[in-house]
């Protein structure tokens, strides 16, 4: 199978790794000095239990690269309209494009059912240009929970020893090609899940990316440094009540608990990358993460008083910061 990522960074090369390991033809659109990189010495993956060396090949045309059986589109949010230009040279007839990304995903609506079905994200997708050129039949979503970095180019550390993916069809549907995908980047140390709700996953993970994302943003620091002041601790749990509200709200309902995310997370040194985009300016996913989820809550009438307080905060940081100009 040809599988082409697009965005080389620290979700990126994990897969790319884990995918070459699974046996795949892979390929990465890269740029920079990190394309020099994997050019140069491939990508290497460590965690604290093993290592991945894949010869991978790297481009900054997608021309270069071809049609793909499946693309996996791992750039953060602010990129996405950058490179709707890109991904049509990889598309064959049946090529399937996973965005395997944070917070609410240009396609949410698609596939959706109810009132919202077929609403587009104008935020996330201006001009409705991903939605008009790849189409959001082609899409598989995807989450990952692992934390993880770039310690220099194609060179990724992955706290996380036995990181977890998420993939789903839009339509709830269990089809082969998200189940081949699945069979291939799965490993002893890569645990992959197909789901049929996986809007509900993406939901999940929101409650812990908002909670570390908004506080973290603030103090500038990792869940560890963070959650051990009960007050801290407390707005921890009232966003994860007000994010799991809008949830149910759209029919999502998720199982988190605020009690066990605290114990899981408590002790991570790891700062979320929403945080580190604050602290170097760069693009910061804001829109996805924390406004959309806002923007659904006054769509279906639930008051969120913590997130709209966070969330105002942040934004006036990331402006203050020239990482966020909304």
């Amino acid at each position: 199978m040809k599988v082409c990522i697009y965005g080389a960074g620290a979700v990126g090369c994990l897969l790319a790794a884990r995918l070459f390991k699974g046996g795949a033809e892979v390929s990465a659109v890269a740029r920079g000095r990190n394309l020099d990189a994997i050019r140069r010495n491939g990508i290497r993956l460590h965690t604290p239990e093993y290592e991945i060396n894949a010869r991978v090949k790297a481009s900054n045309s997608s021309a270069e690269l071809g049609p793909q059986n499946v693309v996996i589109v791992t750039v953060k949010s602010p990129s996405l309209p950058s490179i709707v230009d890109g991904i049509p040279p990889l598309l064959g007839p049946d090529t399937a494009v996973a965005f395997v990304m944070n917070g609410i995903p240009w396609w949410y609506f698609y596939a959706h059912g109810g009132d919202l079905e077929g609403r587009r994200l104008e935020t996330l997708d201006p001009g409705g240009r991903l939605w008009d050129t790849i189409g959001p039949k082609r899409v598989i979503g995807g989450i990952i929970f692992c934390s993880c970095d770039l310690e220099e180019p194609g060179v990724v550390h992955a706290e996380t020893a036995n990181p977890r993916l998420f993939l789903g069809e839009p339509d709830g549907s269990s089809s082969e090609r998200v189940k081949e995908l699945a069979n291939l980047v799965r490993g002893d140390t890569l645990g992959v899940d197909v789901v049929s709700a996986i809007r509900t996953t993406i939901w999940s993970k929101l409650q812990m990316n908002m909670s570390s994302g908004l506080l973290g943003c603030l103090a500038n620091s990792p869940p560890r440094d963070i959650y051990s002041d009960p007050a801290c601790a407390d707005a921890v749990r009232r966003i994860v009540t007000e994010v799991g509200a809008v949830a149910r709200s759209v029919g999502c309902p998720t199982t988190v608990d605020a009690e066990d995310m605290l114990a899981k997370t408590r002790d991570q040194g790891h700062k979320s990358s929403i945080v580190q985009d604050l602290e170097k300016a760069n693009p910061m996913e804001i829109d996805p993460m924390f406004g959309l989820p806002l923007e659904m809550a006054r769509m279906t009438g639930v008051d969120t008083p913590t997130l709209d307080l966070l969330v105002a905060l942040v934004k006036a940081r990331a402006r203050k910061a020239g990482a966020y100009n909304r």
